[in-house]
């Protein structure tokens, strides 16, 4: 029985598998190389709990948009899947909304209209229209979960730039404070609270990610 569940352990798991959740981390990130989803790091990245929050949220959406289309490829008319796919992720961000509101409401407050345009993000749209269409149900998964997850990683970095250095905290802690660097002259920089440090900041990981990873300028 051992000998024949492991070749189908190996094929949960095989390297391609793993491809499909480690490639949107780095040499595939759908924002710092495919240049999706920006729009959001605008207004939500002024702190870190929002920032954390939205990516979970985008996470959980992605991942179960990919599965559901993905089990219903097979019986999803082409002439009407973009119907279906919105309907679909509408649900799901429904779902998402209302859980926030019950359990973080004041992080659902600062969230305010955009936990709804996730219905339009470009990532989801996409995952699901370029993947879970053709694809099988674990393999949706993991690209969900991939995608997602570098998604809410670069919202969490530029958060965590943007609220330490613009407030002096992080998750609200007074870090700069509790470093004692105002004993000695530092002062919050009100520029990273604006929304063009947004872009700024995600235009500086775009370059440090291309100047350690060579092959994405030759991609380009």
């Amino acid at each position: 029985m051992s000998n024949e569940q492991k070749p189908a352990q190996e094929g949960l798991f095989s390297k391609k598998n793993r491809r499909l959740l480690i490639d949107p981390m780095n040499a595939n990130n759908p924002v710092t190389v495919q240049v999706l989803g920006i729009c959001s790091a605008l207004a939500i990245t002024v702190k870190l709990k929002p920032a954390i929050v939205m990516g979970l949220s985008v996470i959980v959406v992605t991942t179960m948009a990919n599965l559901i289309t993905s089990l219903m490829r097979n019986m999803i008319p082409n002439r009407i899947r973009i119907i279906v796919q919105l309907v679909v992720v509408a649900a799901l961000v429904i779902l998402v909304d209302q859980v926030l509101k019950a359990f973080v409401y004041d992080v659902s407050k600062q969230l305010s209209v955009f936990v709804g345009l996730i219905i339009t993000n470009c990532i989801i749209m996409g995952r699901i229209e370029a993947f879970s269409l053709g694809n099988t149900p674990w393999k949706s998964v993991l690209d969900g979960l991939g995608n997602g997850a570098a998604y809410g990683g670069i919202l969490i970095i530029v958060a965590f730039f943007r609220e330490l250095l613009g407030n002096g905290t992080l998750l609200d802690y007074p870090v700069v404070e509790w470093m004692g660097l105002y004993d000695v002259g530092y002062k919050n920089n009100g520029m990273m609270l604006l929304p063009p440090m947004a872009l700024i900041v995600v235009a500086m990981i775009i370059w440090v990610q291309r100047a350690k990873t060579p092959s994405l300028i030759e991609k380009d």
